[in-house]
């Protein structure tokens, strides 16, 4: 059963790193060579088990070095690979998103030149041809996105009788792109002898529902979210800031003129948003490029080269154009709206402070998003600080520490020489100091330091928007809120709220409590001894003409 074996992570690392774990000397080797030092706590705890010949289910957030994880077991078992003859297909690896699985695959051949393996990469919106080649010819080791395997699958292009090894990485990605049923597929065709590995970075039902139907008898490795000691930052800065929606693209480039970002993503939600956002940005001055599904693969490709080379350093993207993306140098997440989940709002922000760096996960709300925020916040464990849009004065003021700093780097490296004559010849009719601080305005203005500025309007935080049903409200002792999956975006109102419940369920109005309504969702306070009979009835009903999702908040 899933959960028979669990690993307490040990944030010790051995003395001598990658030798204790048992890996092929020449795959030491290879780490070393790549100038790898410690395992990361997913590593130290995944590796031994797969080395072992275990099933493993293991839950660790983006970055954290699944891959090796994964990938050096595999390698490990698989082995020497001498020769250009034909091979059985040892390993499959199945990845969300073509980008992972070109990733992941560049990974797996790195640690594994030293072994002769082949790996090959097998993904939509490439040539099917070529794919059939190397797989005429051979290989030990496919990473695939789903449907494409399935599809080579139906073709008799690619067969698992030899494989001995299969991972999901990044399985809750696979689910949400709807690929479930390819999963179940893919997995049911395997041999029933072999070792399966599952990582994601949740562990929602649904994916102990694929482990349990799937693995057998698994090692399960938790890597728990990063907790910051007293005193300490935390690696990721959250931060929200309180903005109306129609000076959320000034408010947006204020905030970047404000942080040092050496690379950021932008979510938004729509292609239309991303279009528009990435062309308000550019004519602000930044290298922005948009990232979303009405791009063809070749332009996408090139959009992700530029990103990733530095030629671009913001990508304006919705989520699922930006799945599976795995760039280091990503400094800076922006969330243009709120995500209309926690689990959203984890998969984004994962894509910043990655492998020991600092990173900043910067949030646009407006007045009526502090209820996902509070809700994520209390999926996080984590306090998001709430701030205004920093003002004209603070941004000139920043602007001038720049100038500042600037100077002080010429200062410090000398050669102004050259110049020295002209302060020289100044000084004899003005002051020193004068003459300093009017070459600082020449280089703030040479910097847009004058630049006409408007000032966003301050939003304050709103109180929560409470709604209590007319007439004598009883005193309900045991209180449970129920989530109720329709709101503002589909006109609801309260009353339609109070009226499918008392209708329905039969529960008098006046023993319920608080109504909350948010765009996508309502929460409803009602009494806890009624709860399952008012989830229950709902489900049968429909809410202004539509059927919706009931349950227990918080209930996952």
């Amino acid at each position: 059963m899933i959960g028979e074996t669990d690993v307490d992570v040990l944030v010790t690392p051995p003395a001598d790193g990658f030798a204790t774990l048992g890996l092929d000397p020449a795959l030491s080797g290879a780490l070393t060579a790549l100038g790898y030092e410690e395992p990361t706590d997913i590593q130290r705890e995944a590796i031994p088990p797969l080395l072992a010949g275990r099933d493993v289910l293991g839950q660790a957030a983006t970055g954290t070095g699944k891959t090796a994880a994964f990938a050096l077991p595999l390698l490990n078992r698989i082995g020497r690979s001498d020769g250009d003859g034909p091979r059985p297909l040892r390993g499959l690896i199945l990845v969300p998103t073509r980008e992972l699985a070109m990733q992941v695959a560049e990974a797996v051949h790195t640690y594994g030149r030293a072994l002769g393996t082949r790996v090959l990469p097998i993904y939509g919106g490439q040539s099917i041809s070529q794919q059939l080649r190397a797989l005429q010819r051979g290989v030990d080791v496919v990473v695939a996105t789903p449907g494409r395997a399935l599809d080579h699958v139906g073709r008799g292009t690619l067969k698992f009788e030899t494989v001995e090894t299969v991972v999901l990485d990044e399985a809750d990605e696979m689910l949400d792109m709807g690929f479930a049923d390819e999963l179940d597929a893919i997995l049911a065709t395997l041999p029933k002898q072999r070792q399966t590995a599952l990582f994601s970075a949740t562990m929602a039902p649904r994916i102990l529902q694929i482990a349990k139907r799937h693995l057998h008898d698994p090692v399960r490795v938790t890597i728990a979210r990063e907790t910051v000691a007293a005193g300490e930052a935390p690696r990721v800065r959250e931060i929200a800031y309180v903005v109306q929606r129609r000076h959320k693209a000034a408010a947006l480039a204020r905030v970047m003129d404000m942080e040092d970002s050496a690379a950021a993503i932008v979510f938004c939600r729509t292609r239309l948003e991303v279009d528009e956002l990435t062309q308000t940005l550019g004519a602000r001055g930044y290298s922005a490029e948009a990232l979303h599904g009405g791009l063809s693969q070749e332009q996408r490709d090139r959009v992700l080269r530029r990103f990733r080379d530095g030629a671009s350093d913001m990508l304006v993207a919705t989520d699922v154009a930006a799945r599976g993306l795995d760039i280091d140098r990503v400094s800076h997440v922006v969330n243009y709206d709120v995500p209309s989940s926690p689990d959203a709002y984890t998969h984004r922000i994962g894509r910043t402070g990655r492998a020991g760096r600092e990173g900043v996960a910067i949030t646009l709300a407006e007045a009526r998003d502090f209820r996902l925020l509070r809700n994520i916040e209390h999926f996080t464990k984590r306090k998001i600080t709430t701030e205004n849009v920093p003002t004209v004065h603070d941004l000139r003021a920043r602007r001038l520490e720049q100038t500042k700093t600037a100077l002080e780097e010429i200062l410090e490296a000398g050669g102004t020489d050259a110049y020295r004559s002209v302060v020289e010849a100044l000084s004899n009719d003005y002051d020193v100091v004068e003459i300093a601080a009017a070459a600082v305005k020449l280089a703030d203005q040479a910097r847009d330091g004058d630049a006409d500025e408007e000032e966003i309007p301050k939003v304050a935080a709103p109180a929560e928007r409470i709604f209590v049903p007319k007439g004598p409200r009883r005193k309900i002792e045991d209180v449970t809120k129920i989530y109720v999956g329709i709101g503002r975006n589909f006109g609801i109102r309260p009353a339609d709220l109070v009226g499918a419940i008392a209708g329905e369920a039969k529960i008098d109005s006046r023993d319920i409590g608080h109504i909350d309504i948010a765009d996508k969702f309502s929460l409803v306070e009602v009494p806890g001894s009624a709860a399952d009979a008012i989830i229950a009835a709902l489900r049968k009903a429909t809410i202004r003409g539509k059927k919706v999702m009931v349950r227990r908040d918080h209930e996952r």
